[in-house]
């Protein structure tokens, strides 16, 4: 097995690293403590190609590969993980299945727009009674001549109040369940589509969450993604990609968990000497970076599969389980190597914290990704 990237993915890595270090990180911890959303971030991110990386340069895209995805997602992430759940939602859940499933009207429209980075995407499958159970959809939506209305609440939309584009899970056929549902991508400001609250977050404070509001909603029938019946598959299809996003995400936290550990572990110092010789301390230091390359591994492995077109849902399920495990696992240790500077925002590592706990949760729980990872095994033997 060949370890080595390509000089054109270290150098995507470079780009993502070197524009993290300048752009993102001054305003950060500012963001953090406001909520606020980084609007000309983003929009610069989109200029780089960051927001379209994997999509075809046919329909405005860079083309690269999700292995390229993964290094520029851990470098933005190490950084700051609002601005990389805002990325990963872009490529990993709006592009890659309009670009895999959208009617060409769909990629001439909104995928192109999206994919260069002139607009923003959501992904919006979660209901207050539908979170892990996917399949209990009561967002509705029945035919009136050339448009589908919509009636429903949708719960944790990343880019929430700022994307421009969302892909909506509705119900269209009750009988069949989960096999009555359909993908439709609506357009923010149509009439009958609301905003409900933001949320006030415990991390990843910097990109916004919230409630969507269907009330009478018409959506044109040219805007069902894949074809009607086919929502679920779609929406399932696709998170097994977003999965090695948000694995992505969590390996930046845990990068920079330990960097942050060895930086202080060599200035601090208690009993006459810097902290990073004493033994307690190497030991910590010792299993987050054995943690964080095993975590390297398991996350390029899930890339690297779904580069290659072979199966990956097993793997992306393991990488985004045991990835986001180690992201709490190293923030924790930060703060303790921190001490009392650890529970301060100055040192940045109880940030590490508070973000790296949703990355257990959403996109499917780690719950979730276990019965993923179990059923996939028991399939095979």
């Amino acid at each position: 097995m060949n370890f080595d990237f390509t000089e054109e993915q270290l150098m995507i890595q470079q780009t993502a690293k070197e524009f993290a270090e300048a752009e993102i990180a001054p305003s950060s911890i500012e963001r953090d403590i406001n909520a606020e959303f980084p609007h000309e971030i983003i929009k610069k991110l989109g200029e780089l190609g960051f927001l379209g990386m994997m999509v075809s340069p046919d329909y405005g895209g860079a083309g690269m590969d999700t292995v390229s995805y993964v290094l520029a997602m851990m470098e933005i992430s190490k950084v700051d993980a609002s601005c990389g759940v805002i990325m990963s939602v872009n490529n990993s859940l709006v592009t890659w299945g309009l670009e895999t499933y959208g009617s060409d009207f769909i990629k001439q429209k909104y995928l192109i727009p999206l994919a260069k980075g002139e607009k923003l995407g959501a992904f919006a499958l979660s209901e207050p009674e539908a979170g892990s159970d996917a399949t209990n959809q009561h967002t509705l939506a029945h035919r009136e001549g050339d448009f589908f209305v919509l009636d429903g609440i949708k719960n944790w939309i990343t880019n929430g109040r700022n994307a421009d584009y969302y892909l909506v899970m509705a119900q269209t056929e009750v009988e069949k369940k989960h096999k009555g549902i359909t993908t439709f991508l609506v357009e923010k400001g149509i009439d009958g589509f609301e905003h409900g609250k933001k949320e006030d977050k415990m991390g990843i404070r910097s990109s916004d969450t919230c409630s969507l509001i269907f009330t009478n909603c018409k959506v044109p029938v040219e805007n069902i993604v894949w074809e009607e019946g086919k929502g679920f598959n779609f929406a399932m299809n696709t998170l097994n990609g977003g999965r090695i996003g948000i694995a992505a995400q969590a390996l930046g936290i845990a990068v920079a968990s330990l960097e942050a550990s060895i930086k202080y572990a060599k200035q601090r110092k208690a009993f006459g000497t810097e902290i990073a010789n004493h033994q307690a301390i190497q030991f910590k230091i010792a299993e987050m970076a054995t943690k964080v390359e095993a975590a390297k591994l398991i996350t390029m492995q899930a890339a690297a599969l779904k580069d290659a077109h072979k199966p990956y849902v097993k793997e992306s399920a393991m990488a985004k389980y045991y990835v986001s495990k180690i992201a709490v696992e190293c923030a924790l240790e930060a703060i303790q190597i921190h001490g009392g500077y650890g529970y301060v925002r100055e040192y940045l590592v109880e940030r590490y914290l508070r973000d790296a706990k949703i990355t257990e949760i959403y996109e499917g729980t780690n719950e979730i990704q276990r019965i993923v990872i179990a059923r996939s095994l028991l399939s095979e033997h």
